[in-house]
């Protein structure tokens, strides 16, 4: 039977949503099989956006179908007839889960009865504990509930649930006033005898964004860049008055509406986004329906052109009512609203309490979920600084939005800082917590070249050779690592692996008893983590290259919990073989047994009887590698890269890397087409390297 957590809320715009979301990420880390369940949804007209935010989740597999329940009709048509066709639909998503996520009904309209008795009643049948959320403000949103006013919200909705008896597991009190948290923990604690949290109001979860309103006033995108339609707007500025009055008004993130006709407003508004002296615009709506002229569509076309500008036929008070009702939505597109919700979460909820509460305590099984999750969560026990020299690109931003906003590491980016975070702020991400660093900064680059002329003198490099070598990003990026400015470098997105590299082999050199770097992707399949090394790097190692690969690839499985137990890969298994290949392999093997005592390795091993239980006890019955093995070395560059992606593509295993190993400080290359979740976990690896370096 799955452990299930019914997530319901004693009225509306409670942001259960992002509640869910905490939820079922918490859930994905410790158990393998985690579904959703929306038991009454908005709408069958269109698509709940929450159910499609929570199966947007890596991990979760279930069809949007299986997982909704009724809709608001049907209950009101049949109350019991809807209850039993709900039970019958979530108990056929239970026997396909180990743990279930139920998201009650949002308050859409009135219910009869009751909307939270009846969400009671459903939690009731299907056995599931209710987390009850409750919300910090008053229905207009603008004012904050004081811990008296939440504690008699409370006192009222626990009769409900213990009226249809339904267990009560915790409460949350979700957008709280921050100043309060404690006082309202301490309120709500006095009269529910169950854990409580409370999760502080956040304006960017609440924040619309600019396609929202894009929708909500019928607008079209007249100009400006698609994809920073995505940006919230954090408040709305009429520009009704002369500009001397608009401009002071302006505020970061806001939207501007204009009316069509008033083209001196728009030439004000469009010139102070580009200015460094005032705000930066989500985006601007001009209203009225009036076409721009051509002068004036020319003369904007020489202006930043990224900049959002929605036009819309409303006149000014419709536009600015239908903006007003517009409201924030947490949805699966909406990637700023996930990394904040989540941060949120994990700061202010005990997740351990939370998951021992439902008993979904940990598993052997290591999905590549799990996997991902762990590489979080070390990387943050003890945070490192990590450089990335690729700031132009989108998906270095985005994905640095992701870790600062999860506190995994610190980051400095490498760019001019005007254009990196105004480029960010378009796309709707937060990088205020990341150092901007300009490879061209003076001081720095004297300091770097000064560095790299003495270490390379030796090559006849001279300071003036130096100072233009060093402004490229990776040796900027490299040399920062060297001399401590930072404690890794990730890069790649843009660059060669052999550009991101070489100032690393130049210069950080490898760790004392290795003499090569080489690298590993770990394999993340459906129930384990494997590790196969060298895909990346080395074309056709020697014996001794090969025994470094291994004892190298050791130490990394190590680093991230992998027990090493090494299998040195040939075209035969044991004795029965013979050839140069072969030959290749058994002298690395007995030079790792020879340097490495301690360590578990067999070798020459066929992949099969490495990884097969069965075929194992045929052809090496006393191995202690033979059928168990969690470390892959190949022979070659050729079969180590084509074995990943051949497991890669037929089995659906996440391969993360590669990881590069054996130098003295981490420096690690992305795929040029890396994603970027690819990114954010490359750079979690490389801050846990840093750990232990």
């Amino acid at each position: 039977m799955a452990h299930s957590i019914y997530i319901t809320s004693a009225e509306g715009h409670s942001g259960k949503s992002s509640v869910a979301l905490g939820v079922l990420d918490t859930l994905l880390r410790t158990v393998e099989r985690v579904g959703v369940f929306r038991p009454v949804a908005r709408s069958t007209a269109e698509r709940d956006f929450v159910l499609d935010l929570l199966l947007a989740r890596d991990g979760v597999t279930l069809d949007y179908d299986d997982c909704v329940g009724v809709s608001y009709e049907e209950v009101h048509e049949d109350p019991d007839a809807a209850l039993s066709r709900i039970v019958d639909r979530f108990k056929a998503v239970e026997r396909r889960c180990d743990a279930v996520v139920i998201v009650g009904s949002d308050y859409t309209d009135v219910a009869t009865p009751t909307e939270l008795a009846y969400n009671a009643r459903i939690a009731a049948n299907l056995g599931a504990p209710v987390l009850l959320v409750l919300t910090g403000r008053e229905p207009d949103g603008v004012r904050a509930r004081t811990p008296d006013e939440l504690r008699q919200v409370t006192e009222l909705s626990l009769p409900e649930l213990a009226t249809a008896h339904a267990s009560l597991l915790a409460v949350v009190a979700n957008r709280a006033d921050p100043e309060h948290l404690d006082e309202v923990v301490a309120a709500l604690a006095a009269v529910a005898e169950v854990p409580v949290w409370a999760i502080p109001e956040d304006r960017y979860l609440v924040a619309p964004t600019v396609d929202a309103i894009r929708e909500a006033v019928d607008g079209t995108l007249l100009k400006g860049d698609a994809a920073l339609l995505a940006r919230e707007s954090l408040g709305v500025v009429i520009a009704a008055m002369s500009m001397e009055n608009v401009l002071p008004r302006l505020m970061e993130g806001g939207v501007v509406v204009i009316p069509g006709d008033r083209s001196e407003m728009l030439l004000a508004a469009l010139t102070a986004h580009a200015s460094a002296t005032f705000p930066s615009l989500a985006g601007i709506i001009l209203n009225g329906g009036f076409d721009l002229s051509p002068v004036i569509d020319r003369l904007i076309s020489g202006l930043d052109e990224s900049l959002p500008i929605v036009m819309t036929g409303l006149g000014t008070y419709d536009t600015a009512q239908r903006i007003g009702q517009t409201r924030g939505r947490l949805t699966a597109t909406s990637q700023r609203k996930i990394d904040t919700a989540l941060a949120l979460f994990e700061q202010h909820v005990d997740t351990d309490v939370l998951t021992s509460s439902l008993g979904a305590g940990g598993s052997d099984v290591v999905t590549p979920l799990m996997f991902e999750f762990g590489l979080l969560e070390r990387a943050r026990s003890d945070v490192k600084r990590i450089v990335l020299p690729e700031g132009s690109d989108d998906r270095i931003l985005q994905a640095a939005g992701t870790l600062l906003s999860r506190g995994v590491v610190e980051l400095t980016i490498l760019g001019d800082e005007g254009d990196l975070r105004s480029r960010a702020a378009g796309l709707g991400v937060d990088i205020s917590a990341a150092t901007v660093v300009s490879p061209t900064d003076p001081e720095l680059r004297e300091r770097f070249a000064q560095e790299y002329a003495s270490l390379r003198a030796h090559k006849g490099v001279t300071v003036e050779d130096a100072r233009d070598i060093v402004t490229d990003v990776s040796y900027f990026g490299t040399m920062m690592v060297h001399l401590g400015l930072a404690d890794g470098m990730v890069s790649g997105a843009a660059h060669t692996t052999a550009h991101t590299i070489t100032p690393a082999l130049q210069f950080i050199k490898t760790v004392p008893g290795v003499d090569i770097v080489s690298s590993v992707f770990f394999m993340a399949l459906d129930d384990r983590v494997l590790v196969y090394g060298d895909c990346a790097i080395v074309p056709d190692p020697t014996a001794e290259q090969l025994a470094d690969i291994a004892i190298s690839a050791a130490a990394t499985s190590e680093q991230f919990g992998i027990e090493p137990r090494i299998a040195m890969l040939s075209y035969s298994t044991g004795e029965s073989g013979s050839g140069a290949d072969v030959d290749k392999v058994r002298a690395a093997t007995a030079l790792v047994r020879e340097r490495r005592p301690d360590l578990l390795v067999e070798g020459p091993i066929q992949y099969d009887a490495a990884a097969d239980a069965a075929v194992a006890k045929a052809k090496m019955p006393d191995s202690q590698v033979a059928g168990r093995a969690t470390v892959f070395i190949f022979p070659d560059l050729n079969t180590g890269n084509n074995t990943y992606k051949a497991v890669q593509r037929s089995s659906g295993a996440v391969a993360i890397g590669p990881v590069l190993q054996g130098l003295r400080k981490p420096v690690n290359d992305l795929s040029r087409g890396a994603l970027v979740r690819d990114i954010v976990n490359t750079v979690a690896i490389t801050a846990i390297q840093a750990q232990s370096a």
